[in-house]
């Protein structure tokens, strides 16, 4: 959804008129027609001055999605794609702003990791294993899960994964709120 649209839903959904919320913010009754047109690009010190004035922030703006437009079902190939060291993340969706679920397929090559040191955030982690086996360590406690087995946890505990299968290994995972 282009910019313009978005501040028209936004605007109308708290039933402004663009004269009022000119008067709100100083900004020109023709400059948000222009932008809710898609004819100007407002900079960012514009925007925002438009949007206290409804009022709604920067983040909460780029995060709404207009009702129908939200994204249900997914595609193999839509999956967005990262790899990092022999790790292989599938997450569901594109950028998590606004949502507060992540979902994700990793995919570990043989001897795999999440890194040499431990890593902590906020929030809970879970997932099953599918094929392979992996090492997982949270805090001072560590194990082996096969396919079938699986993990649940406090995020803010410092933790790793390591693949020890040869053949490699497959998880699908949740984490709230999303990391990355």
């Amino acid at each position: 959804m282009d910019l313009g649209a978005r501040l028209r839903l936004v605007r109308t959904a708290r039933n402004l008129s663009q004269r009022e919320l000119a008067k709100r913010t100083g900004v020109t009754n023709s400059t948000i027609s222009l932008i809710e047109s898609g004819d100007m690009n407002p900079s960012v010190g514009t925007l925002k001055r438009i949007l206290d004035g409804i009022p709604v922030t920067l983040g909460e703006f780029f995060s709404i999605a207009p009702e129908g437009d939200e994204k249900i079902f997914y595609r193999a190939d839509e999956l967005m794609t990262f790899e990092q060291d022999g790790v292989t993340f599938g997450q569901i969706g594109g950028p998590l702003s606004g949502r507060s679920l992540q979902i994700l397929r990793e995919t570990y090559a043989s001897g795999a990791d999440t890194g040499a040191m431990v890593y902590a955030h906020e929030g809970e982690e879970g997932g099953f294993v599918l094929h392979g086996q992996v090492e997982i360590t949270v805090g001072d406690r560590r194990e082996i899960l096969g396919p079938g087995d699986a993990y649940h946890f406090d995020s803010r505990q410092p933790h790793r994964f390591r693949c020890l299968s040869s053949e490699g290994c497959e998880i699908i995972s949740a984490c709230t709120p999303p990391t990355f």
